[in-house]
Formats: structure tokens, sequence, C-alpha cells
């Protein structure tokens, strides 16, 4: 089952950051850096207008150290773009983010001229920690849940820097299915949208290939014990470390993949990304030849009930009723067309 969530408050953001990126100068990106590539908004990068770009991999505490080297690495190649690292133990956030923004945009500033950026990024991603970092207040809402910020706010973080926060927003339809998963785990969907038992199986999938240590250590398991295990082996034995018994001793799977969805999120399994950028650009390869291949088979199935209704005209201009084959479409048959 693909994880998909674009409640209406999203799509109102979406025509909101269009009527204020007119008056803008950057756009900074909130990036999970456990996921950089699945948590960047794909729709962002039309509706923001190529306009200078800053991605910020937030959360760097918690992610691979060394793949988060690699994105940055990826994004700072990337003409008209800057990429930097943050989390919330950082003193002095505000100075490196001003920076990379006047190195954007470096006709910006002073009274007559204020920077203005536009920082936006999905749900759940430290946007409104960072702001309240950045003013040394309470200026945001913050929640450990997707969809807490709801309205656009300004900020003033200095005289002529104009920060202007948005709601977190995901994008209609998430083609990467790897990428929904992965937006799951780390808390950016609503908990509606997802079932906690796939997520946890499909983390545990990538968890046991490229972070088996961390997995061993955190469950006590030995190497030797899970030489041959699946994917549900490793759910069992979560939640026998983590208590998740029912009556005899039986494992409570649902509960057990909450367990290993909350210590992925904080941080308990230890410094884990989801995803690298060339694992990442395979995903997207794949995820569009699939996404090609549902459009021409929704056209098809679109075209044969035109037909069906004679709102349109078969494409060898004979009349269906005569006894004629309808168009062959994949998987599907009219019992009336033999």
């Amino acid at each position: 089952m693909a994880v998909q969530w674009f409640p209406g408050h999203m799509h109102l953001t979406r025509k909101a950051i269009e009527d204020r990126i007119k008056h803008i100068d950057v756009v900074i990106e909130m990036l999970d850096a456990r996921l950089p590539g699945s948590s960047a908004n794909p729709m962002l990068k039309h509706v923001t207008k190529d306009r200078p770009n800053l991605k910020v991999l937030n959360k760097q505490d918690l992610a691979d150290p060394e793949r988060t080297k690699a994105w940055l690495a990826h994004y700072n190649t990337q003409p008209g773009m800057r990429a930097i690292a943050l989390d919330a133990s950082m003193a002095g956030p505000a100075k490196a983010l001003t920076a990379a923004c006047f190195e954007l945009a470096p006709n910006r500033g002073g009274m007559s001229k204020p920077m203005r950026v536009l920082i936006c990024g999905i749900p759940n991603v430290g946007k409104s920690t960072l702001i309240n970092t950045l003013k040394g207040r309470r200026a945001a809402k913050t929640g450990d849940e997707a969809g807490v910020t709801r309205t656009e706010q300004r900020i003033t973080i200095a005289d002529d820097f104009y920060l202007f926060d948005t709601p977190g927003v995901l994008w209609p339809r998430i083609i990467v299915a790897q990428s929904g998963y992965n937006l799951a785990a780390s808390g950016a969907v609503g908990r509606n949208a997802f079932d906690d038992q796939e997520v946890a199986l499909e983390m545990l999938n990538y968890l046991r290939v490229h972070y088996a240590p961390q997995l061993q250590a955190r469950y006590k398991v030995s190497p030797e014990q899970c030489m041959d295990w699946k994917d549900e082996d490793w759910l069992q034995a979560v939640g026998r470390a983590r208590g998740a018994l029912q009556s005899g001793g039986v494992v409570n799977e649902q509960k057990a993949a909450e367990l290993l969805i909350h210590d992925f999120r904080s941080g308990l399994l230890g410094r884990i990304s989801l995803e690298t950028p060339e694992q990442f650009d395979q995903w997207l390869v794949e995820g569009k030849k699939l996404d090609a291949e549902r459009q021409l088979r929704k056209e098809a199935i679109e075209l044969d009930r035109a037909i069906r209704f004679k709102k349109v005209p078969r494409p060898d201009g004979r009349n269906p009723e005569k006894g004629s084959k309808r168009p062959s479409i994949p998987g599907k048959r009219d019992p009336r067309f033999p």
C-alpha cells in the first residue's frame, strides 16, 4: 500500500506560496537530514519559480554524518543552490542562515532593500523550532506531529531580514514508493495515512542491510542469530526486546512496529539516514517509470469508458454495438465483447 497524505490546508498553503513568491528573494527549504531526497518537495521547484534556494538539512544530529556530507555535496554542486546542515543543539544558526541567504542574493540588504526569505518544508521537519531559536523566543508553534503550523507568519530576524514561515506541505501524489515509507517513519505524514506494521517492515528491510550493527545493539541480537532473518523475524525481535508481549509471550506486532518507529525518530537506534543521493535517484527513475505506466492505463480506461457511452468515436470508426471488438486494455475485458 502506497503512503499518501494531502489534507485540504496543504492546497491552501500551495496557493499562499504562489502569491508570496512574487516578493521573495531566497527560498529556504527545510529538509530532514535523515531523508533529504524524500523530504524535498518536487512541487516547490515549480511554485517558487527558480528563486535562489537554500537547502537546510535539519536534525543532522540524528542522521548518518557521512551520508549528510554526501547530500551537502550533492546540493552544493547545483546552480542557484546552497546547502547547510543544522540541528537543535547549534547555538548560532542565524549567522549560518543569513550568510547563506546573502551569498545567494548579494544585491539585497539594508533598510532600502531588506532580505525577504520564504521558509518552507514538509510537516514536522523542525521549521518552527528553528524559527524560535532564531528569534530567541516562542515565535512559532511547535509539536511532535505533522500539521501544527496552519497559517503564514512573518518574523523579523534583523532590521533588514524578514522571514515568512508557511505551514508544512507535502505534494498531492508521492510517486516514489520508498519516499512514502520514509516520510511516514520520520513523522511527516499523519497517523491515519499509513499502517505502522507496513512502515516498520519496510524500515527493517533497509536497516538490516545498511545498519545491521545498530539494530543488533539496540535489540540485543548477535550477528550469528540474525544471519538468515527476514523483516518479520526482526519485528519479532523488536517486540521481545522492548517488552511488546501479549499473554502467553506472543509478540504484539502492532506495538513492536510503533516502538521501532519511535526508536528511529528519537535517535535511539543511532545516527541513521534512510537514503543516499544515488539510492534516491534510482528510486526516482523507477517511480517516474511506474507513474508513466499508471497514467497510460488510466488514459486507456478513460478512453474505453468514453467509447462505451458514445462520447467519442472508436479509433477504427466502427460502431461497437454491431459486434466489433473494443480496444484492448491490459487486464480488462468486457464480457459483451469476447
